[in-house]
């Protein structure tokens, strides 16, 4: 499914003035398509991933996802659960848990009822499947707190994964990460986005991880800049 982005638009109470984080921002992003998002810090990329995120509501625009509405504001849970794979820039894993249990958690999210036994077998047999495809399988019944950074990196974005997102929002994954971790991360990101055919977001201050991607686009002010190919 494409992303369409169409005069998007969120202004902010700053004081006793206001302040415009996103100006009309116009883009589309199609299947399996991974654009980096850059700009100086407080240019509005992380706003833009926090909307089409449903974190976050915009005062004007559309955003859709094949016919999927995500600024609907009645539906923002059922939509993360159902079609988002976010990577925040933190981690945030629970150190005390196994890198397995850590995904588990993720099917359960928002579910009144306990997910059934083979409901619980296929999520399982996912989340190892996904450990293997990044080579980290054997990692599997390890705590997340033995894990480097580059590994729960990947950890990360296997989290992103669990639900087949159709759109993958990705907030400086290799912010924290040494330059080969960074090279890996980011080509596990392009790998991933490929096979899942979703298209995807990549907001980065990282210019090597960028120019690896399809294209960019480029965030100043809350104004989207022309986009050019890489």
């Amino acid at each position: 499914m494409t992303l369409h982005v169409s005069n998007l638009n969120l202004t902010v109470a700053d004081g006793s003035t206001s302040r415009t984080l996103l100006n009309n921002i116009t883009f589309d992003v199609q299947p399996g398509e991974v654009v980096g998002i850059t700009g100086p810090s407080g240019s509005g990329k992380s706003t833009l991933l926090a909307v089409l995120g449903c974190l976050q509501s915009a005062d004007s625009g559309t955003a859709t996802l094949g016919d999927i509405d995500l600024l609907n504001p009645h539906n923002r849970a059922a939509l993360r659960r159902n079609h988002l794979g976010i990577v925040f820039q933190q981690p945030n894993l629970l150190p005390s848990l196994t890198v397995l249990d850590q995904l588990l958690l993720i099917p359960r999210l928002g579910r009144i009822l306990p997910p059934s036994r083979s409901a619980r077998t296929q999520h399982k047999d996912k989340a190892l499947s996904l450990l293997n495809s990044i080579g980290l399988g054997d990692l599997a019944k390890r705590k997340v707190s033995e894990l480097s950074g580059g590994q729960q990196a990947r950890v990360n974005l296997v989290r992103a994964l669990m639900n087949s997102p159709k759109l993958l929002l990705v907030d400086e994954p290799t912010a924290a990460l040494d330059q080969h971790s960074a090279s890996e991360v980011t080509e596990l990101i392009v790998s991933m986005a490929h096979q899942y055919n979703a298209p995807t977001l990549f907001v980065s201050h990282d210019m090597d991880a960028v120019n690896t991607l399809d294209r960019s686009i480029e965030l100043v002010d809350g104004h989207l800049l022309t986009p050019h190919t890489l």
